[in-house]
Order: structure tokens, then C-alpha cells, then sequence
């Protein structure tokens, strides 16, 4: 059998296998072989990590940065950390691998076919490694990358398990125009070969655990529903429903695919990942106080506030930005803000600060400049409305959309104005100063972000803090 578990909650499952057999220590006998999944999801990034043992040693599969989640899973199963393995150099996330063999001195697994600045075990197709009693074959798989990889493990006769990074996902692919927009058809063509190969190679029952596809921005299209509910995903399940193994022609996938990619953030063109990033620093920042915090927003440093958009539109301090904390948060950070540059959070309390910082420091803003926690001193605030106040607004104010293209080609409401937040920055002059600008997105969050953006740069700003359905309910026209 394999046992899956999933750390945020969720019970264990439990898998019939064959009747293989083998032995732990010198008389505890089982009378199936065992294979134990432990899914560290990271929701935040729409990414999950996996550590894989059995019972004693483990092979680490696409840890993220902030270790303490994995080393706490070793700990709980009672096994030591035997191998890393890395299914390809990601984007979307500053990986733990490199540390976390180092920490623990195994081999740190990578393609052979990755140039990373740093050493690791190359490996390449058609390898086999010994872990305990796990067995890692490697299958080349390119197409998300050119050099990804996934990983089968097995344990005996047990039903195996596929670790398929950004390749094969939950009812759909990882995008290919990540190594170069010139090539992205190509590697298209790629993905689907390798994710037919990899499905021709394994049998139905074999459990399939991708590392993107939650909502991360590596992923294509919807992830399939249902994730978990019923225990692992097997190959069986992505054969009906997965659009590689569903669609018997080359073209009309590739064409597919490439027409459904959409924008990813800024910080995924950031080569963190080939230097061997080191451990996450998550002591607590130096803090800061209100004047303080005014003299690094007159000298224009950014300070963030992470309280909700309700509190912030109420009362926040003149000059910062307003990033509330939650799901989405260190996607649109590292989009909007300047790369490099100082960040100073401002926080209810220490652990929000703490949770923004671990957020951060999975995508390789490392150490913030400070943090101010308690009141906010309240100089500034800005109204929320309804989409059926914004369809009384006055004439003259400007309606603007900050969603993105994809979205916007969908429908939009006639007569407003687009401009995606994470080109919000760049462009900003684009938006007249001397006209009221209500923003709108899908349901108020990116809205918010644009409201506070703008109104630093000095424009006056109305919060449409609402669901986009409710635009046509409230009459306003929509094309």
C-alpha cells in the first residue's frame, strides 16, 4: 500500500497494493510494502512539496525555502532525510533544496541538463537511485523546462508514485513560454510528448503528485477539482480528464495551450534558483516607529501595510502602500514593487508581520528594512463602493479595470478604462489626475492594491470593493 497524508488537516488514505514484503529492523515484518506521501502544500503560491518514505528515510521532492515545514515532517515520521531531488529550476519560488541537503549531507538531485552555479548529483534519463528501500527512477520530461524532470518512486510492490513537477498537473500542463517566448510552441510540442511517455510507462493505480497546479501561475488553465478528496490522484484519473493524454493531436494541444497563457509575475525572470539560494531569514525585523516610518516615505522608500483593505481604506498612513496579507500577497509584492529595493511592513501584530516575512522569503526578498506593529496612524483614507454606486458615480469619474488582459477580453464594462495593476507602475501617467478614478477588479483586492498605488502617487481614488458579477445586477452595461 502507499499511505497519503497532507499536512494542513487532512486524514491520511490508505491504498491496496500487491502482497510484496520487507523487513524493518531485525523481526517487525510487513505484509505489504509500504510507501508514505506527506504533502507539504504551500496555498500562497498555488505549489505543493513532498517528502516520500519509508517508515526510516525519505527522498525530499521541490522543497520550498522555509525548511522548518519539512524538517517537521522528517521529525514527525521519524525518518531522515535520505535524498533531495529537484524536478526542474523553478520560477515561481526560491527553492530549499540546495540548503537543505546541505544541512542534512545528502545529494542534491538535479537534471543534468540545468546550468546551476553551484554542485548537486546530476542525473539524466533512465537513472535509477537506491534510498532506504525506495527506488527513484529519473524520466526526462522537458517542456515546462528543458531540462525537467520527474521522479517515479517505489517500494517493493507497491503501486508507485510519480513526483511531476510543472509537467504532467491535475487536469492540465505546466506553461512552456517560461525559457523563452520564442520557443514556447516548441516546448508545447515537448510537454505533450513527455506527458504521453510518462502515462505510457505506468500503470493506472500509480499516484500522481505534481508540484504546480494550485493556483500557481506556472500551471495552464484550471486546475481539475476534486484534489484529495478521495485520496491521491492516480494516472487513471489524469488519463480521462488531463488534456495531454486526452487530446489525440499534437497541434490542436499545442495551439491550445499557447493560446491560454496569460501573464506571470515580474519576479519569475529573478535566476535565484540556479545560485543555490541559502537558508530563509526569518528573525523578526528591526522595529520601527511612526516617525520613522514618515521619514522612510518622505525619502521614498516603500512601506507596506498588511491589514485588510477595509481597515486600510479607512485609515492608513499617508505614502504607504496597502498589501492586504492572505493568499495572494507575495505574488502581487514582487510583481508591482521594485525589485531590490527597501521594504518596510507595517502589521497588526507580530504575527502578521511574521507570516508576510515567511511569504517573502519564499520568493527571495530575504530581509525586510523593518517592521512597525500596533495602531497606524490614520492621516489618510479613501471611500469603497458597490458596483451599483459605481454605476451612479458622477460624470466625469473614470471607471478603470485593473484586471488582466485575459481577463478583460472576456467582458468588461462599457466605457471604463483598462489598465492592468501589475502594469499599474510603468504607466501610470497613462490615467488623467484631474478626473475621480473608481478601480475595479474581479472582487476588490487587486482594486485595492491599484487604490493605494495611485492614491500615493497623489490621485484621487474610490475602491469599487466588489464582486464583478454583481456589475450586470447592478445594470451598468457590460460588452
Amino acid at each position: 500500500m502507499y499511505v497519503h497524508s497532507c499536512i494542513d488537516g487532512s486524514a491520511a488514505v490508505k491504498v491496496p497494493c500487491g502482497k510484496g514484503r520487507w523487513r524493518s529492523g531485525a523481526s517487525t515484518e510487513r505484509t505489504c510494502a509500504v510507501l508514505e506521501v506527506e504533502v507539504i502544500p504551500t496555498r500562497e503560491l498555488g505549489n505543493r512539496s513532498y517528502v516520500v518514505h519509508d517508515g526510516r528515510t525519505a527522498v525530499v521532492v521541490d522543497p520550498q525555502r522555509d525548511l522548518d515545514r519539512v524538517e517537521e515532517v522528517l521529525e514527525k515520521a521519524g525518518a531522515a532525510c535520505g535524498l533531495v531531488v529537484e524536478t526542474h529550476v523553478h520560477n515561481d519560488y526560491v527553492t530549499g533544496g540546495w540548503e537543505l541537503a546541505r544541512r542534512h549531507g545528502v545529494p542534491y538531485v538535479l537534471s543534468a541538463e540545468e546550468t546551476v552555479s553551484f554542485t548537486c548529483r546530476p542525473v539524466r534519463d533512465g537513472e535509477r537511485l537506491a534510498v532506504g528501500s525506495l527506488t527513484v527512477e529519473v524520466v526526462a520530461t522537458p517542456g515546462h523546462t528543458d531540462g525537467h524532470l520527474a521522479y517515479v518512486v517505489t517500494d517493493g510492490e507497491a503501486a508507485p508514485a510519480v513526483f511531476t513537477g510543472g509537467s504532467l498537473l491535475y487536469g492540465t500542463v505546466g506553461r512552456t513560454d517560461l525559457v523563452d517566448p520564442e520557443r514556447t510552441e516548441e516546448l508545447a510540442r515537448a510537454q505533450y510528448r513527455s506527458a504521453r511517455r510518462l502515462a505510457a510507462r505506468l500503470p493506472d493505480d500509480a499516484a500522481v503528485y505534481p508540484t504546480h497546479g494550485f493556483g500557481s501561475f506556472c500551471s495552464v488553465g484550471p486546475c481539475a477539482s476534486g484534489i484529495d478528496d478521495a485520496g491521491p490522484v492516480t494516472l487513471a484519473d489524469e488519463r480521462r480528464r488531463n488534456d495531454a493524454l486526452t487530446e489525440p493531436d499534437e497541434d490542436t494541444f499545442a495551439a491550445r495551450l499557447v493560446a491560454g497563457l496569460t501573464t506571470y509575475p515580474a519576479f519569475y525572470a529573478q535566476p535565484l534558483n540556479r545560485r543555490g539560494p541559502g537558508p530563509a531569514d526569518l528573525a523578526p525585523p528591526e522595529p520601527v516607529d511612526a516617525a520613522e516610518l514618515r521619514r522612510r516615505i518622505a525619502d521614498g522608500q516603500w512601506v507596506l501595510d498588511l491589514r485588510d483593505r477595509t481597515a486600510y481604506a479607512a485609515g492608513h498612513l499617508a505614502g504607504s502602500v496597502g498589501i492586504e496579507l492572505g493568499d495572494q500577497f507575495s505574488t502581487y509584492v514582487s510583481w508591482l514593487l521594485p525589485w531590490g529595493e527597501p521594504l518596510t511592513l507595517v502589521g497588526e501584530s507580530g504575527e502578521q508581520v511574521a507570516a508576510a516575512q515567511r511569504q517573502l522569503a519564499r520568493i527571495g526578498v530575504d530581509r525586510p528594512a523593518g517592521a512597525a506593529v500596533g495602531d497606524v496612524p490614520g492621516q489618510r483614507a479613501y471611500p469603497r463602493a458597490t458596483f451599483a454606486e459605481a454605476a451612479a458615480r458622477p460624470d466625469g469619474d473614470l471607471l478603470v479595470d485593473v484586471r488582466r488582459d485575459d481577463e478583460r477580453a472576456v467582458g468588461h464594462i462599457l466605457g471604463s478604462r483598462h489598465l492592468p495593476v501589475h502594469q499599474l507602475l510603468p504607466r501610470i501617467d497613462e490615467l488623467p489626475r484631474d478626473r475621480r478614478l473608481w478601480l475595479h477588479c474581479a472582487g476588490g483586492f487587486r482594486a485595492s492594491v491599484a487604490a493605494s498605488l495611485l492614491e500615493r502617487a497623489g490621485y484621487d481614488v474610490v475602491l469599487v470593493d466588489d464582486d464583478y458579477a454583481k456589475a450586470v445586477e447592478a445594470g451598468i452595461a457590460t460588452g
